[in-house]
């Protein structure tokens, strides 16, 4: 697969991703908008840059780094970073949520090759990714094992149990990466279920904890290098990102948690029939931007 290598070309194909989920969750009719559009820089940097031994021809390879998305609400950034690495034709995106398509509302693993684990409900994620990092340490073989979580999902007893399990066995090749959004289904997170302090809560199981701005591709590539040479103990990056990000309307709104443009009309928005419409035009300005 071809690598992406130039910070330029890896912004510039994180906004593609970006007019692809407004594109795709507009056809769709439903769909979370908030998330996919903030992860779409951290999506990028992943599969074209810091995932190893990653191929869309032979997505079973053994050496591969493995990947899993806990938070499989935010599939639309997925697919769509998938499809534009090789996976499957872009012109498949279209297809999101239809009857008969591969592209289900949540992750689903035995019908698009690629995915490492099938996502729906909230918190499972870092207990998959544990095992597979435990697995790569008993084998001992060295490949590295990233999971993606969403800040809101840490209200999960089971992710806590994950992040217990990971720092008492000391999994030197697994890299959580947390979401920071600081949104949810029903509210801003410390109004659902206070979350901070996120950062000395990881440390207290044993973790290295590094934060940085989800938004700026070469810092998260720095982190992702940092992870990999710690070897003492698992990683968590918090990464913090704006929900919504590139569409002024639906930037830092919880609201945009679980809707696709055209369903949702707030004080802040166009009509519902020019929201795909404006959301394109703003990921297309001029300013470094496609």
């Amino acid at each position: 697969m071809e690598r992406l290598m130039k910070l330029k070309d890896l912004r510039r194909m994180a906004n593609t991703v970006r007019q692809d989920i407004i594109e795709m969750l507009t056809a769709a009719g439903s769909g979370h908008s908030a998330g996919p559009l903030d992860l779409a820089d951290i999506a990028t940097a992943l599969y074209f840059n810091v995932l190893d031994n990653i191929d869309p021809k032979n997505p079973d390879k053994p050496d591969r780094d493995r990947l899993y998305i806990s938070c499989g609400h935010t599939n639309p950034v997925w697919y769509a970073v998938m499809a534009r690495a090789g996976y499957f034709p872009v012109e498949e995106l279209k297809t999101l949520r239809k009857l008969g398509s591969r592209l289900q509302g949540h992750l689903d693993r035995l019908t698009l090759p690629g995915l490492e684990s099938s996502a729906g409900s909230l918190g499972q994620g870092l207990s998959i990714g544990s095992g597979s990092a435990l697995a790569a340490a008993m084998d001992n073989v060295r490949y590295h094992t990233y999971v993606v979580t969403s800040d809101g999902e840490h209200d999960e007893g089971s992710t806590w149990e994950a992040v217990q399990f990971a720092g008492h066995y000391k999994l030197k090749y697994l890299t959580n990466i947390i979401d920071r959004n600081n949104i949810q289904i029903d509210g801003n997170t410390e109004d659902i279920m206070t979350k901070e302090p996120l950062r000395d809560r990881y440390e207290a199981f044993g973790w290295h904890v590094i934060e940085v701005d989800g938004h700026n591709i070469e810092h998260f590539i720095d982190a992702c290098k940092e992870a990999r040479a710690i070897i003492e103990s698992p990683v968590c990056i918090i990464a913090h990102t704006v929900a919504g990000k590139g569409v002024d309307f639906m930037e830092y709104d919880y609201r945009w948690h679980g809707a696709p443009p055209g369903k949702l009309e707030t004080e802040r928005t166009p009509p519902k029939d020019k929201q795909m419409e404006e959301a394109l035009k703003q990921l297309r300005m001029p300013d470094g931007k496609n």
